[in-house]
């Protein structure tokens, strides 16, 4: 494997020397090139220092996604500082416990999204609700607001830290220092901070390009998933090793997408989860729109449903992935010459430099090539801990290895299959039951457009499934239908004794929360209990 001793800072201003006048981050109504967003990110780093803002020291990023998100992301990297993302869906409760578990020193936010999230009452109301011990200020982008840094004061304090000295003082930064911290999505309990080192994300970057997307200057890489995920970082790195673009949007829209791609020829599209693929497909503009400059498409969905995405663009190779957050988001990509079989039911092997593991989580035995079990990852891309989590780290690591939590076999050929979380396991009358099975099965239906199965209580068999649905728009499904669809294609225990119709999901970032369809499925229940229908 070749390696960089880079920084992320430095691995960006490298990029900016060699690809200058090229594009990097294209919004639809803004477009940065590499010297610009140089330029730009060098500035918000002198406003930084001006704050007070140095080596270690962590900064909250609470945006939706804009240029100014990066350009924040970027500066913070070349002071060697800590950049916080958090969850734009976050609440005012969840967003008090990450300043103040993260040791948050100062917090960016904008007003460009009022209408949807109104960032300023949130953050006002986190700080009321538990005032965080380190946190200093507050800045934020766009009109001016009592309580908050405005950005014209912010900006002006980049004139008074001179450039170079700035610049000179990033040449100190370790490649094994945080320079991001994501919080991964909980479950019932608070996030898990994870502090993701230098020498991970370019890596990372540089691997993604080099050995499984092989960009050049040319290409535009459609990534439009929250820039607080890594399904978006990722991507920005891989495009940073070629000299390529990121096309990028704040809200996710369907039709604004498919226009985009069309107008900046995209060669890559990103969208990866099911739930927006899905929404492009179904809408009335997608067989009218030229997509077919797009070469290759990258979804993580199951097998039935990424056969469904493939066929929708035929012109593209569908590929996979397989990561985690606490493994710099991605460690192995399907190669785009696997066989069309392979890149539907594998992920791939893991990208070079990572090793992985499947093995019994009961006994630790390692697993034979097809048996399912628990993957263990190591290597440069993992994580060292989780942020003041003592205990947390002592479950998650075992001789080196890191213990994910995910179902998961490999081929002979060292390809990783997931099937889930090992959570996300029912146990319906002493068998195990992945839900990912049956959630493949379901989307098969013509009628159906996302499912989701969760486990919920029984008293005779202990765990059944309960399906929830949503259906496309002009079919209109009943639970009988559905029920009946799985009759003779599945075991009978396996099929949902429950099913919810939806036309919204709760999501975190950007994957549907089932811990909140158990809490809607307890409400209901709890609720015929007590004989209250309404």
């Amino acid at each position: 494997m070749e390696t960089q001793n880079l920084t992320l800072g430095q691995y960006f201003l490298n990029a900016a020397d060699q690809f200058g006048d090229e594009d990097v981050l294209i919004f639809p109504n803004h477009r940065h090139t590499y010297e610009s967003l140089r330029i730009a990110a060098i500035s918000r780093g002198c406003s930084f220092s001006a704050s007070g803002v140095g080596p270690g020291d962590h900064v909250g990023l609470l945006m939706a996604n804009c240029p100014e998100f990066i350009e924040c992301l970027l500066g913070l990297q070349l002071l060697g500082a800590v950049a916080v993302p958090m969850n734009a869906r976050y609440k005012a409760q969840e967003l008090a416990y990450v300043l103040d578990n993260a040791d948050i020193k100062w917090v960016v936010t904008h007003d460009l999204v009022s209408e949807y999230a109104n960032f300023g009452d949130l953050l006002l109301e986190a700080v009321t609700t538990k005032a965080p011990e380190r946190l200093e200020g507050l800045v934020m982008l766009g009109n001016p607001r009592e309580g908050f840094v405005g950005q014209s004061e912010f900006e002006a304090l980049a004139e008074s830290v001179p450039q170079a000295e700035m610049l000179a003082a990033h040449s100190e930064i370790s490649v094994m220092s945080p320079a991001i911290m994501m919080y991964t999505s909980g479950t019932t309990a608070h996030p898990k901070g994870c502090p993701l080192h230098h020498e991970m994300l370019v890596q990372n970057g540089i691997n993604m390009n080099r050995s499984r997307y092989f960009l050049s200057k040319a290409d535009r890489f459609w990534a439009p998933l929250p820039m607080f995920h890594m399904a978006s970082i990722l991507p920005l790195m891989c495009c940073i090793d070629a000299g390529a673009a990121m096309l990028s949007m704040t809200h996710v829209d369907s039709g604004l997408s498919l226009e985009m791609m069309e107008r900046e020829r995209a060669t890559v599209a990103f969208p990866s989860f099911p739930t927006v693929t899905a929404a492009l497909i179904a809408h009335p503009d997608f067989g009218t729109r030229d997509l077919s400059s797009i070469r290759r498409l990258n979804n993580v969905a199951p097998p039935d449903v990424l056969r469904q995405f493939q066929e929708a663009f035929p012109q593209a190779v569908q590929t996979g992935a397989y990561g985690l957050t606490e493994a710099g988001g991605v460690i192995a990509f399907n190669h785009p010459d696997e066989s069309l079989e392979t890149r539907l039911t594998t992920c791939g092997q893991p990208m070079p430099g990572l090793e992985a593991k499947v093995v019994n989580p009961e006994t630790g035995a390692g697993c034979a090539p097809g048996e399912k079990g628990e993957i263990l990852l190591r290597g440069y891309a993992i994580f060292k801990g989780y942020y003041k989590s003592p205990d947390k780290n002592a479950e998650a690591f075992e001789e080196g290895w890191f213990k994910t939590g995910d179902l998961c076999a490999m081929t002979s050929n060292g390809e990783i299959e997931f099937h889930g979380r090992i959570k996300d396991m029912l146990k319906v009358g002493g068998e195990n039951v992945a839900a990912i099975e049956i959630e493949s099965l379901l989307s098969q239906h013509p009628g159906v457009k996302m499912a989701q199965i969760i486990g919920v209580p029984d008293a005779r068999l202990q765990e059944v499934a309960c399906a929830y649905i949503e259906c496309h728009v002009g079919h209109d499904l009943t639970a009988v239908e559905l029920i009946e669809f799985c009759q003779g294609k599945i075991a009978s225990f396996k099929i949902p004794r429950h099913v919810r119709f939806v036309t919204d999901w709760p999501m975190s970032a950007t994957k549907i929360q089932k811990f909140v369809l158990r809490q809607w499925f307890e409400s209901e229940d709890q609720s015929l209990a007590s004989g209250n229908t309404g």
